[in-house]
């Protein structure tokens, strides 16, 4: 199984701080907005079939499902899902959350989903491949896909490892390992062996001084694609 059991017990370990916006989670809360305005310049979300690969506590998922898609959030962090099924619950949140993994789901669901996003989970698995592969798998022809990961980079080891979680304490030390990150021309390519054709690609930068992330071209360290199928 494409799975890294240190990885599941990291993001468990965290699972009750999720939601709350000041914890080590403070990036995903600030970020959520400019990726789900990236993902509608896209894709109207209204009553779409939306797959959220990698969902953890829920953050980008519940706002997928409040912008009017029926939204299903995969993880295989059993606590992370138990917080992000609270949380929907507490906030009157309709959408399905699961603990599988994107292969298991791709096998039993094939081709169902008009939009599949898989947001800063790539650096986590041993083989991204793998799970680019299933959410190629898992998209309807036609649909759209959205992937965010960090660039293998040197800029990406100063901001991402040292600046986010030694400097500036963003992120818990350890949320991050540096060979697992992704060049740009690695994840395309691994979308391209999945039968997918690029559409964009953006990148996200946070200045620590006005503590404020943007959207732009600089994909020295988070970017995101968006490709269809």
């Amino acid at each position: 199984m494409n799975v890294d059991q240190s990885e599941i017990a990291k993001f468990s370990a965290l699972a009750h701080r999720w939601w709350d916006p000041n914890s080590e989670f403070k990036p995903l809360h600030a970020i959520n907005p400019l990726r789900l305005n990236w993902i509608k310049s896209f894709v109207d979300l209204e009553g779409k079939k939306v797959l959220d690969v990698g969902c953890g506590g829920g953050i980008l998922a519940e706002s997928i499902a409040q912008s009017g898609a029926h939204t299903c959030g995969i993880d295989l962090s059993e606590k992370a899902l138990k917080v992000a099924e609270l949380h929907a619950l507490e906030v009157g949140a309709t959408l399905l959350y699961r603990a599988i993994s994107a292969e298991a789901l791709a096998e039993e669901e094939p081709e169902q989903y008009d939009v599949v996003t898989c947001m800063e989970m790539l650096e986590h698995v041993p083989d991204p491949s793998s799970v680019v592969r299933a959410c190629a798998k898992l998209c309807k022809p036609g649909g759209t896909l959205f992937f965010s990961t960090l660039n293998r980079s040197p800029k990406s080891y100063l901001f991402a490892i040292i600046g986010a979680e030694y400097v500036l304490r963003l992120l818990p030390k350890g949320t991050h390992e540096y060979a697992k990150f992704i060049k740009p021309s690695e994840l395309v390519g691994f979308t391209r062996q999945a039968g997918l054709e690029m559409i964009a690609m953006k990148g996200m930068s946070y200045n620590p001084l006005t503590q404020v992330y943007s959207l732009g071209d600089d994909v020295d360290v988070n970017y995101m694609i968006a490709v269809s199928k």
